[in-house]
């Protein structure tokens, strides 16, 4: 017996959280890679531009966009309680890593390593600090991961898992197919039961 196929009102959260989940990821990825300050480093008399990139702020949300991205394909492979756990960590992901970028998105540690790097002092500091923009962008595609988790939560027990055409719809394995018992040409039913079969029962007598 075939199971029937998950309803359609279920497949379009589905479809939401694929795409949430994967345009959430590839956000903060991008966004950890670019800068999200700028300033100056004062160095004889003039000033050096200096810049300072999100995973060098903060490597955590580009590593829990990986955990997430993760989460997300594996959320297909497993089933029950470990769905759950599955959908739980994805929504952790964008929380933290959301959570993450707006902690340290003032924190003006990188740009003054990157200012004692540019200038070969270690106490130097930048001025004329900005922040861009990347930074909310980081913040969006986390939200983006974090409401994907939420649509796995709410829905992720009626969505397909990638074994779930290999399983009964009762939730249990066929049973292993055994081989025939061998024939004994002696016994006239022996015979019967291997000509029902299809078999030679002949062939399978001892010389």
């Amino acid at each position: 017996m075939t199971a029937a196929p998950p309803p359609r009102t279920a497949l379009r959260p589905l479809a939401a959280a694929l795409l949430m989940g994967a345009l959430g990821s590839a956000l903060v990825l991008v966004a950890a890679g670019k800068p999200w300050t700028h300033g100056t480093a004062a160095f004889a008399g003039s000033g050096v531009p200096v810049h300072a990139t999100g995973s060098q702020t903060t490597a955590l949300p580009g590593a829990l966009a990986l955990v997430g991205l993760a989460a997300l394909v594996a959320i297909f492979a497993v089933r029950r309680i470990g769905r759950w756990v599955v959908s739980a960590l994805l929504t952790l992901s964008g929380l933290g890593a959301a959570a993450t970028v707006l902690a340290r998105r003032g924190d003006h540690g990188a740009i003054n390593s990157a200012a004692a790097s540019a200038t070969g002092l270690t106490r130097s500091t930048a001025g004329q600090v900005t922040t861009t923009s990347w930074s909310l962008v980081a913040v969006a595609g986390a939200l983006l991961l974090l409401a994907a988790g939420l649509l796995a939560l709410r829905y992720g027990s009626r969505w397909p898992a990638m074994s779930g055409r290999y399983d009964r719809a009762d939730g249990k394995r066929p049973a292993p197919v055994r081989a025939p018992a061998p024939i004994d040409p002696d016994r006239a039913e022996d015979l019967w039961k291997a000509l029902d079969r299809g078999e030679d029962p002949t062939a399978a007598a001892p010389n």
